[in-house]
């Protein structure tokens, strides 16, 4: 991050595909928000009016193939993590999310589109000092193989993934990286979802991915990769589950000062260790000022609260 003070986007900008699991289209409007806001989704297109929800942690209702955001009426948009990511990995604090079906379109499987977006809107300063979330001390969960965990970082907010498929094309993967909007925008934001070709039959039969395709999907089988135009990362997949890391980790509801660390997990997983950070009320602080790496300038805390053909994609729970 490089600004000490909050940022909104200057415009509206729209982009539109269709949904993976549904397959139906669905148009997506980003735009401005005010102060302390934080990212604010409208619901539009339903009977009677729309519906807003927070993109917090304690809005998630589902993580199993998708990070799902829902309120007492059930779920409401689905699919939230990349355009979640696009704008933290880009360093906009407040925005608008306008949706009008049921999830967040794929697009090509990647956050590029969304930071396109961002590109057309423009990002702004807002008059308020930014404020974050530091981590103050290790709180990790295990999930049977899945390991996850914070820890206190100095520089700024750190992510670490480490993948491990059967499938002995993708294999043992891992990538980590100090977050900026540089290096997100180059190093992690045309990362695609990816799948595997074995698992469609399941995933249709269960009502999921039936918008997914080779144009959203990486896709592999048993023994090679199926997209003729290749990979854009040599660790294309372990740079999705970063990508993927940083949307389900931007409901903390504010930026994180820390490190998180990954290992064979995705949204269930990512989902639990937030939690388990924001219910140690010892684990964190929440503090104002610029949060650059290595910075020598002051933070100061301001106390404790926070704002609230087709293929089959990798939408499974966490087993990586």
């Amino acid at each position: 991050m490089k600004f000490s003070r909050q940022t909104t986007l200057r415009a509206q900008a729209t982009v539109a595909g269709v949904g993976v699991h549904s397959g139906l289209p669905v148009t997506l409007t980003l735009g401005p928000a005010p102060v302390d806001a934080g990212f604010i989704f409208v619901r539009t297109g339903l009977e009677g009016s729309d519906r807003e929800i927070q993109a917090t942690a304690d809005q998630v209702v589902a993580t199993d193939f998708a990070t799902v955001l829902g309120d007492r009426n059930g779920p409401l948009i689905s699919t939230a993590e990349h355009v979640l990511a696009a704008l933290r990995g880009m360093g906009v604090d407040n925005a608008i999310i306008e949706v009008d079906g049921p999830e967040v379109p794929i697009m090509d499987g990647s956050a590029a589109a969304f930071i396109a977006a961002i590109d057309q809107a423009g990002i702004v300063t807002q008059p308020a000092q930014r404020r974050f979330i530091q981590v103050l001390k290790p709180v990790s969960v295990k999930m049977g193989d899945c390991f996850g965990e914070f820890r206190p970082y100095a520089n700024g907010f750190r992510a670490e993934v480490e993948i491990d498929f059967a499938n002995p094309v993708i294999g043992q993967q891992s990538y980590g990286f100090d977050v900026s909007p540089e290096r997100f925008r180059r190093e992690v934001s045309r990362a695609r979802t990816f799948g595997m070709m074995g698992d469609v039959a399941k995933l249709w039969s269960a009502g999921y991915a039936l918008g997914a395709s080779f144009e959203n999907t990486v896709v592999f089988d048993d023994e090679r990769l199926l997209n003729t135009e290749g990979l854009r990362y040599a660790d294309e997949c372990a740079r999705h589950k970063v990508l993927d890391v940083i949307g389900d980790l931007a409901l903390a509801g504010l930026p994180l000062l820390g490190a998180y660390r990954s290992v064979r997990g995705g949204h269930k997983l990512n989902h639990a260790v937030l939690t388990a950070l924001l219910a140690d009320r010892t684990a964190w602080r929440v503090i104002e000022g610029e949060a650059a790496r290595r910075t020598s300038r002051p933070v100061v805390e301001v106390g404790s609260g926070i704002v609230g053909g087709r293929i089959a994609a990798a939408y499974g729970p966490d087993v990586s």
